[in-house]
């Protein structure tokens, strides 16, 4: 826990967890880069640090003769969704957890704060998406080659104007935007979503302090192999909205 504790985190940046093989959560805020995209861009990351894009690793210059140290980054958040976010201190963690990914073993549990409540229908939210470059960002679509499925957990109808519902969703798939995309397809968009969300309900919301992307992810589960040995990690957040 040391180590993790002194890396060099970018301010409201919070260390969840650590196991002892060096795979480490936090709570990234809104507004924070899950990873610097551009010059300039390193103070608003996770970690006050060069970012390798080859190698999926902050990259910290060692002390006192040491070489650099590695710090993995095993998943993203976009900037305006808050929550956890994984890291490992070493490669053969970092691979092991990669494929826990691949293989399906890690289940994500988000909140939203929606506008509206969700109409009657399967609980498995299915369609295809499509996802583009634009004004240098990504933007997603209904209709493509891209399965997007997520599960409906759980709703909880929120009293007031404009109305609001409190959504618990598991990704099934892991599609750029896809929460936010699916949610607004459904006519319940997230409340402070600027580009798939209702933009006069936004500025409602925006006087009652709702100034956010109002999207968390307030749990992650997995299971991973390392060495002949199994391992489990679990860990939650508070949602701040």
């Amino acid at each position: 826990m040391d180590i993790a504790q002194e890396l060099p985190w970018s301010r409201g940046v919070r260390l969840l967890k650590s196991d002892p093989n060096g795979l480490l959560a936090v709570e990234k805020p809104a507004g924070v880069l899950s990873h610097p995209n551009r010059k300039g861009d390193a103070g608003r990351a996770l970690l006050d640090a060069r970012y390798d894009e080859k190698r999926q690793a902050f990259v910290l210059s060692g002390d006192e003769g040491r070489g650099e140290r590695l710090v993995y980054l095993l998943n993203r958040l976009d900037s305006a969704t808050s929550g956890i976010v994984l890291l490992a201190l070493g490669e053969g963690t970092a691979q092991a957890v990669l494929k826990a990914f691949e293989a399906k073993r890690v289940k994500k549990t988000y909140q939203a704060l929606v506008f509206g409540m969700p109409r009657g229908g399967p609980p498995i939210w299915r369609d295809r998406l499509s996802v583009k470059k634009a004004q240098g960002g990504v933007r997603a679509s209904v209709g493509g080659g891209l399965s997007a499925e997520t599960k409906l957990v759980k709703v909880e109808t929120m009293p007031g104007m404009p109305p609001m519902s409190r959504l618990t969703l598991m990704p099934i798939t892991g599609r750029t935007h896809q929460l936010r995309i699916q949610t607004s397809k459904r006519h319940v968009p997230i409340v402070g979503d600027r580009t798939y969300g209702d933009f006069q309900k936004n500025k409602l919301a925006a006087k009652k302090g709702l100034k956010r992307l109002c999207l968390h992810c307030v749990k992650t589960e997995l299971d991973y192999q390392l060495s002949g040995r199994s391992y489990n990690f679990r860990v939650s957040s508070t949602v701040p909205f």
